[in-house]
Protein backbone atom coordinates (compact mmCIF):
# COMPACT_ATOMS: atom_id res chain seq x y z
CA UNK A 1 0.00 0.00 0.00
CA UNK A 2 1.33 3.43 -0.92
CA UNK A 3 1.84 5.96 1.88
CA UNK A 4 -0.15 9.15 1.55
CA UNK A 5 2.35 11.26 3.49
CA UNK A 6 6.02 11.56 2.60
CA UNK A 7 8.91 10.80 4.93
CA UNK A 8 9.89 7.68 6.82
CA UNK A 9 11.09 9.64 9.84
CA UNK A 10 7.65 10.67 11.05
CA UNK A 11 6.80 10.12 14.68
CA UNK A 12 4.20 7.62 15.73
CA UNK A 13 0.94 9.13 16.89
CA UNK A 14 -0.21 8.63 20.46
CA UNK A 15 -3.17 6.26 20.98
CA UNK A 16 -5.28 9.24 22.02
CA UNK A 17 -4.91 10.76 18.53
CA UNK A 18 -6.24 7.56 16.95
CA UNK A 19 -9.13 7.50 19.40
CA UNK A 20 -9.97 11.13 18.63
CA UNK A 21 -9.80 10.61 14.87
CA UNK A 22 -11.90 7.44 15.15
CA UNK A 23 -14.51 9.27 17.24
CA UNK A 24 -14.63 12.10 14.71
CA UNK A 25 -15.18 9.65 11.84
CA UNK A 26 -17.85 7.90 13.91
CA UNK A 27 -19.75 11.17 14.45
CA UNK A 28 -19.49 11.98 10.73
CA UNK A 29 -20.90 8.54 9.86
CA UNK A 30 -23.70 9.04 12.39
CA UNK A 31 -24.62 12.36 10.83
CA UNK A 32 -24.42 10.84 7.34
CA UNK A 33 -26.77 8.02 8.33
CA UNK A 34 -29.15 10.51 9.97
CA UNK A 35 -29.12 12.61 6.81
CA UNK A 36 -29.79 9.64 4.55
CA UNK A 37 -32.75 8.46 6.64
CA UNK A 38 -34.17 12.00 6.82
CA UNK A 39 -33.92 12.41 3.05
CA UNK A 40 -35.58 9.03 2.45
CA UNK A 41 -38.52 10.04 4.66
CA UNK A 42 -39.23 12.89 2.22
CA UNK A 43 -38.88 10.60 -0.81
CA UNK A 44 -35.42 11.86 -1.77
CA UNK A 45 -32.15 10.02 -2.04
CA UNK A 46 -29.23 11.37 -0.05
CA UNK A 47 -27.62 12.53 -3.30
CA UNK A 48 -30.77 14.36 -4.40
CA UNK A 49 -30.95 16.10 -1.03
CA UNK A 50 -27.29 17.05 -1.29
CA UNK A 51 -27.86 18.46 -4.78
CA UNK A 52 -30.81 20.59 -3.66
CA UNK A 53 -28.82 21.87 -0.70
CA UNK A 54 -25.81 22.64 -2.92
CA UNK A 55 -28.02 24.65 -5.28
CA UNK A 56 -29.74 26.58 -2.49
CA UNK A 57 -26.53 27.15 -0.56
CA UNK A 58 -24.30 27.96 -3.51
CA UNK A 59 -21.68 30.52 -2.40
CA UNK A 60 -22.67 34.09 -3.04
CA UNK A 61 -26.24 33.09 -3.84
CA UNK A 62 -25.34 33.12 -7.52
CA UNK A 63 -26.72 31.10 -10.36
CA UNK A 64 -25.65 27.46 -10.53
CA UNK A 65 -24.58 25.61 -13.67
CA UNK A 66 -24.29 21.84 -14.02
CA UNK A 67 -20.51 22.22 -14.01
CA UNK A 68 -20.56 24.20 -10.77
CA UNK A 69 -22.95 21.68 -9.21
CA UNK A 70 -20.69 18.82 -10.31
CA UNK A 71 -17.77 20.48 -8.57
CA UNK A 72 -19.75 21.07 -5.35
CA UNK A 73 -20.94 17.43 -5.31
CA UNK A 74 -17.54 16.09 -6.35
CA UNK A 75 -19.14 14.20 -9.24
CA UNK A 76 -18.49 13.93 -12.96
CA UNK A 77 -20.41 16.29 -15.24
CA UNK A 78 -22.36 13.48 -16.93
CA UNK A 79 -23.41 12.05 -13.53
CA UNK A 80 -24.83 15.43 -12.53
CA UNK A 81 -26.71 15.70 -15.84
CA UNK A 82 -28.50 12.45 -14.92
CA UNK A 83 -29.15 13.68 -11.39
CA UNK A 84 -30.55 16.97 -12.70
CA UNK A 85 -32.79 15.09 -15.16
CA UNK A 86 -34.20 12.94 -12.33
CA UNK A 87 -34.80 16.01 -10.17
CA UNK A 88 -36.53 17.76 -13.08
CA UNK A 89 -38.85 14.78 -13.63
CA UNK A 90 -39.84 15.05 -9.96
CA UNK A 91 -40.59 18.76 -10.38
CA UNK A 92 -37.84 19.82 -7.98
CA UNK A 93 -35.63 21.86 -10.27
CA UNK A 94 -35.89 23.67 -13.56
CA UNK A 95 -33.39 24.64 -16.18
CA UNK A 96 -33.10 28.15 -17.54
CA UNK A 97 -30.98 29.05 -20.56
CA UNK A 98 -28.75 32.08 -20.28
CA UNK A 99 -30.13 34.99 -22.28
CA UNK A 100 -26.77 35.92 -23.78
CA UNK A 101 -25.17 32.49 -24.17
CA UNK A 102 -27.80 29.85 -24.93
CA UNK A 103 -25.23 27.09 -24.33
CA UNK A 104 -25.10 28.05 -20.65
CA UNK A 105 -27.86 26.51 -18.54
CA UNK A 106 -28.79 27.66 -15.04
CA UNK A 107 -30.36 25.30 -12.52
CA UNK A 108 -33.02 26.60 -10.12
CA UNK A 109 -35.08 25.07 -7.34
CA UNK A 110 -38.85 24.96 -7.67
CA UNK A 111 -41.23 25.95 -4.87
CA UNK A 112 -41.76 22.24 -4.17
CA UNK A 113 -38.01 21.75 -3.70
CA UNK A 114 -37.76 24.84 -1.50
CA UNK A 115 -40.42 23.40 0.81
CA UNK A 116 -38.77 19.97 1.02
CA UNK A 117 -35.37 21.51 1.57
CA UNK A 118 -36.64 23.77 4.35
CA UNK A 119 -38.09 20.77 6.22
CA UNK A 120 -34.87 18.79 5.80
CA UNK A 121 -32.66 21.72 6.72
CA UNK A 122 -34.55 22.34 9.95
CA UNK A 123 -34.07 18.75 11.14
CA UNK A 124 -30.43 18.74 9.99
CA UNK A 125 -29.71 21.97 11.83
CA UNK A 126 -31.24 20.49 14.99
CA UNK A 127 -29.09 17.36 14.63
CA UNK A 128 -25.94 19.43 14.10
CA UNK A 129 -26.77 21.45 17.19
CA UNK A 130 -27.05 18.16 19.10
CA UNK A 131 -23.66 17.00 17.77
CA UNK A 132 -21.94 20.40 18.08
CA UNK A 133 -20.66 19.99 21.66
CA UNK A 134 -19.21 16.56 20.81
CA UNK A 135 -17.54 17.87 17.65
CA UNK A 136 -16.21 20.95 19.43
CA UNK A 137 -14.73 18.76 22.19
CA UNK A 138 -13.02 16.57 19.59
CA UNK A 139 -11.65 19.54 17.68
CA UNK A 140 -10.25 21.06 20.87
CA UNK A 141 -8.69 17.69 21.69
CA UNK A 142 -7.07 17.49 18.25
CA UNK A 143 -5.69 20.97 18.78
CA UNK A 144 -3.97 20.01 22.03
CA UNK A 145 -3.09 16.29 21.74
CA UNK A 146 0.27 15.23 20.38
CA UNK A 147 1.98 18.60 20.58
Amino acid sequence: MKRITPGADQQALPKEDYETLAEFRYLLRQFGAFSEVSARKTGLTAQQHQALLAIKGFPGGGDVTIGALAERLNLKHHSVVGLVNRLMRRGLIQRRHDEEDRRKVWIELTAKAEELLLDLSLVHRAELRRLAPLLQRLLRKLDTVGR
